[in-house]
This record gives C-alpha cells, structure tokens and sequence, in this order.
C-alpha cells in the first residue's frame, strides 16, 4: 500500500476570447500567448500526477517526472520569449517566477519526497511526515498559482480586458485531482496506523515475544477505535462513501483479530512453554524413577498440546486467509475508487 501523489500546477481560471499570433496585438492576445505557454506543462503534469493515482510509485515515475521538468523549462523559455507588453513586464515576470518555482518544487521538494517514499512505510511518524511534506509542497504551489491569479486580474483590469470566470477541461481534473488525493491520503493514514502496528503484532508473534505481542494488540484495538470515530466524522467525498466504508472494514477486521484471535495465538505459546517445562523435568528422570503420577501427567500434557498445536493452526491459518482477504478487499476498493474519479489521462 502507499499514499497518493498530491501537488497542483496552476491552470488559469479565466477564458480569453480571440487570438493573434502577435501576442502584443491585444492585451487578450498576450494574456493567451502566456497561458499557452504553460499548458505543455500542465498536461504533463497531469498525465503524471494521473499514473501516480492510479498506483505507481514514485521512484518507478522518475522517467515521468524528468519529462514534467523538461516541460517546465520548455514552458519558462517559451514565456521568456514573449516580449514585454507596451514595456510592461508585470504579468510576463510573474509567470516566469512561478513556473521557475515550479521547477524548484518538481526538482528539489519533489525529489525529496521520492527519496523518502521507502524509509516513509517503516513507521507511522514516517508516513505521516512524508505525507506532510506532500502537503506542505502543494501549499507552496497554490500559494503562487494565487499570485498569479492575481497578477492576470491586475494586467486585464489595467488594459481593460473583461474577464469572464470559468475553468478548462485540464483545469477541472486537476482541482479534482488535488481533492481526490487529499482525501485518500486522510484515509490511508487511518488505514496505515492500525496497518502498521497489526504488522509489529504480526512481527512480535512470529519472534514467539508474548509480551510484545499484548502491547501491539492493546495499540491495534485502540487505533481501529479511534480509527472508526475519524472515519465518521469523515465527509465522503462527493458523496461516495465507498472508499471510507472499505477502510472502516480494515479497521473492523484488525479490531476483531486483536480482541478475539490473537489470545488464543498467544495462549498457544503459553502453554507450549508450560509443556516444555513438563517435558524437560520429565526426561530428567531416569525411567526407573518416574511414578505413574510422573508418566499420567506427561501423556495428559502430550495430549493438551497437540490438540493445542491443532487450534494454533487453525486459528493462524484463519488470521492470515482473512488478512489477505480484508487486505486484497481493500486494494480493490482504492482502485476502483481512484478509477471512478480520476479518468486515466496521457
């Protein structure tokens, strides 16, 4: 399991209407040429942040990304080459420090966030920072996608151009996208946390650590409850509450399998250690010196424990067939969530 690629290129919010190949033959025209100029870059992106969603990690899109940079150096020098409008340089500097940062972002942020996809699923603290800095790098993106909102209103209200309000096709999926990814990494947290702890249960009870073991399980009950109240006061995302009923089922299997199975694992290790215990004394005698008490109670003892060992088996085969399950259901439901909302675009 992994999160979700999360950062969003500017895509103008205005319609022009009218085109010149010169683009100081109007205001109109030249505030065209600039958004031309940026739109190689943002399909790219999109196509990008599309592979992403759709479950490929982000050491495995470096070909992808190295793609989006060259189109964001093509999209600076295009702008570049656009010439001042009347002498005024305001909207064209503005454009060409945005999408510089950009770069910036794409190149330093965003390479920081692909060294750290690994280390990030090794603990919660981990996943949630690398989750953050998706966040916190986004933040910086609309941050200046707002500067250069502004900076279009500023150049058309000086030139008297009329903006009309209304978005693009590109424009759309892009904001969707951003949301949608929002979202499933809230989720995926959720998910994660119990996830991840349920795997140190997993890791302790293998090691035959029965006290590591309880402490793991007491932590597994606690966040699928607080799981489950995050869940509820969750909104559903444009109302399809899919996505979160499967986490929720998660978090239902990892609650069940901590309270009920998980005592009868360890109780299995208890009383092998009891046997042990039994056998060892047992055999130190000679022959001779065992009592028939001696020789009752290690055949009642050898009896309990294969019918011990039996529902060990059992119950651990039961665990990981419902693990798989619930985990295979899970995968299912993201996919087929993302599918749903997020068209696949090349």
């Amino acid at each position: 399991m992994k999160p979700f690629l999360s950062l969003l290129f500017f895509v103008s919010a205005f319609a022009f209407n009218g085109f010149s190949q010169d683009p100081t033959s109007s205001p109109v025209a030249y505030m065209n040429a600039i958004d031309n100029a940026q739109k190689d870059m943002d399909q790219k992106y999109m196509a990008y942040m599309s592979a992403a969603a759709h479950g490929r990690r982000a050491r495995k899109l470096e070909k992808m990304r190295k793609g989006v940079l060259e189109s964001i150096t093509n999209s600076r020098y295009a702008i570049i080459n656009i010439p001042f409008y009347k002498g005024d340089n305001s909207l064209r500097q503005s454009c060409i420090d945005y999408v510089a940062l950009c770069y910036n972002v794409f190149n330093d942020d965003y390479g920081k966030i692909v060294n750290t996809e690994e280390i990030a699923e090794q603990s919660f603290d981990g996943m949630q920072a690398y989750i953050l800095l998706q966040e916190k790098t986004n933040e910086k993106i609309k941050e200046a996608s707002g500067k250069i909102h502004d900076a279009e209103k500023a150049f058309a209200g000086k030139y008297n151009v009329n903006l009309v309000e209304g978005s693009t096709e590109l424009g759309e999926k892009m904001a969707i996208a951003s949301k949608l990814n929002h979202y499933r990494n809230q989720l995926y947290l959720i998910f994660f946390k119990c996830n991840w702890q349920d795997n140190q249960m997993t890791d302790a009870m293998n090691k035959k650590k029965v006290n590591d073991v309880e402490q793991s399980r007491g932590s597994v009950i606690r966040y699928a409850n607080e799981g489950m109240l995050a869940l509820d006061s969750l909104k559903f995302f444009m109302g399809d509450a899919t996505l979160a009923n499967a986490c929720k089922q998660m978090l239902q299997y990892y609650k069940k399998t901590a309270e009920n199975d998980i005592p009868k694992l360890t109780d299995f290790y208890l009383k092998q250690e009891n046997f042990d215990k039994l056998k060892k004394a047992f055999e130190a005698k000679s022959a001779s010196a065992r009592t028939k008490e001696d020789v009752d109670a290690y055949n009642k003892g050898v009896k309990e424990i294969n019918a011990a060992v039996n529902d060990f088996n059992q119950t651990n085969n039961k665990v990981n067939k419902e693990r798989t399950q619930a985990l295979n259901d899970w995968e299912k439901a993201e996919k087929e969530f993302a599918d749903t909302h997020m068209p696949r675009y090349r």
